[in-house]
């Protein structure tokens, strides 16, 4: 009878959030771990009572804002802020890679899933699928029974770090490993990757692939289709493995804010970024959601209205076309970090800096809802978004509490 009560209880949770996301739309905030960026902080490392402490006060905080997701980053470098019998523990967790010291027997991801739910907040699993290490890392930190010690040559080095190898099935089979690991053993409602694929370019360096492309080009005779149709394998592959293992958990992409610039596709965006997803990341996000193979798209619109090069509204309407029609949802990913760091460079008296001026990210939820497309919002990170720059946490309460009066109340299971 207790189990029967238990699985009852999980699956009315789960219907809950989902019939919670879906009246009131997505409402989340990225929780970043590596280089300890949001949690936990530098001195909470290697503290369970401390990360504790500090994961409720985010928690508690981005509730009463009134999100209702989290988006946190779980495997940031090829290693864990969970117990994985696969991959070490961070360093950014525990303060050495693969030692747990103090944190026994806490496992983060479960204890995070716990209190996030009894808020009624999703937890989505962020999963970095190449990175092995950051440019500064001393690789001598990297411990014994790390897969990059035990498998070399699946991993390749470009301006001064490490990867995995997109171009190999053995990386493919590994990512999915990790993702299923994942679904099946915790509670989750989504898995999330944001837009580090094939690395960012740097200058004029090559990435060192070449011998892998004539290895096993797979009938390609042009590398960068070859790069893309990487990726795509591996994203139809994670989707797969999502599916089979629990179907209800989704699998969403946060994808860098332009997939191409119209000046070379006519179906591109009328934007003229230095880097695009499909020619410089070899991410073709706009095939993804054609196929089907993620549920959602949130792309990083981290610029402002009117911006020449970038403009968000020109952006925002793009991807709303792409989703049209299709059953791929829509929310948008946004920089109230630019908020911090306009007030950071000291640009107040810059009329002509929005971000410096004025409150952008109030003025970008507002067209997102003039926009039918565009479902829901995140924010990047939550602790500069808790430190509340030209009143955003003040702006985002007020328009979402407007948008909850005018709804009924929802009761959640554990409440």
């Amino acid at each position: 009878m207790k189990v029967f009560r238990y699985i009852v209880t999980l699956v009315l949770c789960t219907l809950s959030l989902c019939t919670l996301k879906a009246e009131i739309g997505f409402r989340g905030a990225w929780i970043a771990t590596v280089a300890n960026i949001d949690w936990p902080s530098k001195e909470a490392v290697g503290d369970s009572a401390a990360q504790k402490a500090e994961m409720t006060f985010l928690l508690d905080s981005l509730h009463s804002l009134g999100l209702n997701a989290i988006i946190f980053q779980v495997r940031p470098t090829a290693d864990a802020l969970y117990r994985s019998e696969f991959e070490p523990s961070s360093h950014w967790l525990t303060g050495k890679q693969g030692e747990w010291n103090s944190l026994q027997p806490w496992d983060p991801l479960e204890w995070t899933i716990e209190e996030a739910h009894k808020r009624g907040m999703e937890v989505h699993v962020w999963l970095n699928p190449y990175r092995v290490t950051l440019a500064k890392t001393d690789t001598s930190a990297i411990c014994a029974n790390h897969i990059w010690r035990k498998h070399r040559d699946w991993f390749w080095e470009y301006n001064k770090q490490w990867y995995f190898d997109p171009g190999l099935e053995q990386t493919r089979e590994w990512i999915c490993t990790i993702v299923q690991d994942i679904v099946q053993r915790y509670d989750i409602q989504a898995v999330h990757m944001d837009d580090y694929f094939y690395p960012y370019p740097a200058g004029k360096q090559q990435l060192p692939d070449t011998k892998t492309f004539e290895q096993d080009p797979r009938g390609f005779n042009n590398i960068n289709d070859w790069r893309r149709d990487n990726v795509n394998l591996a994203i139809k592959a994670i989707s797969e493995t999502i599916r089979e293992c629990k179907d209800s958990v989704e699998f969403g992409i946060s994808p860098f804010g332009v997939w191409r610039n119209a000046s070379v596709d006519s179906t591109g965006s009328a934007t003229r970024a230095g880097i695009t997803n499909y020619d410089d990341l070899y991410a073709d996000i706009r095939l993804w959601i054609q196929k089907g193979w993620i549920d959602y798209v949130m792309p990083q619109l981290y610029w402002e209205i009117g911006k020449k090069v970038a403009d968000y509204e020109v952006l925002a309407h793009w991807w709303a076309n792409e989703v049209r029609g299709t059953n791929c949802k829509l929310y948008i990913g946004m920089a109230p970090y630019r908020l911090v760091e306009s007030q950071k460079s000291k640009v107040e008296s810059n009329k002509s800096n929005p971000w410096a001026t004025g409150n952008e990210i109030k003025r970008q939820m507002d067209l997102n809802r003039t926009i039918p497309e565009i479902s829901g919002e995140c924010f990047y990170s939550t602790r500069p978004l808790l430190r509340n720059p030209r009143g955003v946490c003040d702006s985002i309460r007020s328009v979402y509490a407007n948008e909850d009066a005018e709804k009924e109340p929802l009761v959640l299971p554990w409440e």
